[in-house]
């Protein structure tokens, strides 16, 4: 069973936030508000904000911008996961990720379905890692960033969980990229 093994540091990590809509401002963006507060309440930094509009090069601009710096351990975007034609979080970032990570789909909806039931089957909520940024696309209502970071991420973005998590794993998600080519004879 999972837990919090209070002999080990806390880690705090630079998560920036992308929420994805044509219509949202800062005053109105109650899912990026709800993602940064719970963020901060976990005891992690939030690295940058921002708002993009729902199309799929400038999403893929703004999360690559945080990818590329070093203040940015995850990536959290919020909206667009949806089946409208609008919806293109997914289609954007999955070809950014050098590895998928299927489960976080699985885990978001086992717990997401004990909140709303079969309606979580209207997100294509999915994740991956693009470089060494884990990056989380989840769906633009504050109820489903809740049910994603209390669910999942607070847990596994948190060094002190046990048996295993993201933290502890982070130094070594670019080990493909340092590798270099293999020498074949």
């Amino acid at each position: 069973m999972s837990r919090i093994d209070d002999s080990r540091p806390f880690v705090p990590l630079g998560v920036a936030i992308v929420t994805v809509s044509d219509t949202r401002t800062e005053a109105d963006d109650t899912s990026g508000a709800t993602l940064a507060a719970r963020v901060a309440e976990a005891g992690h930094r939030v690295s940058g904000r921002r708002i993009v509009r729902d199309d799929r090069e400038a999403l893929r601009a703004a999360v690559c911008a945080f990818v590329a710096d070093p203040a940015t351990d995850v990536v959290l975007t919020t909206g667009g996961t949806g089946f409208t034609g609008r919806d293109v979080s997914p289609d954007a970032l999955e070809p950014l990720f050098e590895k998928r990570m299927d489960g976080f789909s699985n885990l978001f909806h086992a717990y997401s379905s004990g909140v709303i039931g079969t309606s979580t089957l209207q997100s294509r909520a999915t994740a991956g890692v693009a470089g060494k940024t884990f990056v989380f696309v989840l769906p633009g209502s504050s109820g489903a960033c809740r049910d994603a970071w209390d669910g999942v991420l607070k847990a596994q973005l948190d060094y002190r969980h046990r048996p295993c998590n993201f933290v502890e794993i982070l130094p070594r998600l670019d080990e493909h990229l340092k590798r270099g080519k293999l020498r074949t004879a």
